[in-house]
């Protein structure tokens, strides 16, 4: 009489095996490496941006191009806007014995990479349309423009001094708007007092804070494309 073996005591072994020949012939990255084993990263800074844009802050620029490139893990960000009121000031309390450890006997590393941007237009009548007419005593009137934003960063190397490669990009920033004069008479009918006048007016414009961070995550994503490791 023949006896079966179970599938389970073949299968199990060998499924086993050869999940045991995957972990060690793929590759060690997809498999979750300990960060200080994967390949090392460039490390980069921001100086200060400038903007030519009266509505736009310089240093709320620089902040969100900082935060928006330390998002994509691609690069290792240097601080170098507020080293007085945090790195320098903890190595000075360090030094005079006031935190433990030993982090005053430690330079800053040095970037591979400097970014520098700037805000470089915004034209306020790029574009500009408008239409308006009455109608048995009531007017109406409609508008639009177009503006344009821009962003221009600079990649520059931090050992030479030499711009290697630049990026930029622009964004247009709707405003569009609407009224109706005139209406007084249509809803009070004869009631209406002498001189008395009613209006509707409407306005709609495109956050500028918006467009800014849709500018700077665009040329950080371009950034990411040619220099992430």
């Amino acid at each position: 009489m023949n006896r079966k073996i179970p599938c389970t005591s073949i299968c199990l072994p060998l499924i086993l095996a050869a999940c045991m020949v995957l972990f060690s012939t793929a590759p060690a990255w997809s498999w979750g490496t300990p960060p200080e084993e994967l390949p090392p990263r460039k490390t980069v800074t921001i100086y200060q941006f400038d903007s030519t844009v009266p509505e736009i802050s310089p240093a709320s620029a620089t902040d969100m191009f900082m935060t928006a490139l330390i998002k994509t893990r691609a690069f290792d960000v240097l601080e170098r806007q507020r080293l007085d009121e945090s790195v320098y000031q903890e190595k000075q309390l360090n030094q005079g014995g006031t935190t433990t450890g030993d982090v005053a006997q430690h330079r800053p590393t040095g970037a591979d990479f400097i970014f520098v941007g700037v805000i470089t237009e915004a034209n306020a009548q790029s574009e500009r349309t408008g239409m308006a007419g009455t109608y048995d005593g009531v007017g109406m009137e409609t508008s639009g423009e177009k503006a344009e934003i821009g962003l221009d960063v600079r990649v520059i190397d931090a050992k030479t001094g030499k711009v290697l490669d630049a990026v930029n990009v622009r964004k247009t920033i709707s405003e569009s708007g609407h009224s109706i004069s005139g209406l007084g008479k249509r809803l009070f009918g004869k009631k209406t007092l002498k001189g008395a006048n009613l209006g509707i007016a409407s306005d709609k414009k495109e956050s500028i804070d918006k467009a800014l961070r849709d500018i700077i995550e665009e040329a950080v994503n371009m950034l990411v494309s040619r220099y992430e490791e």
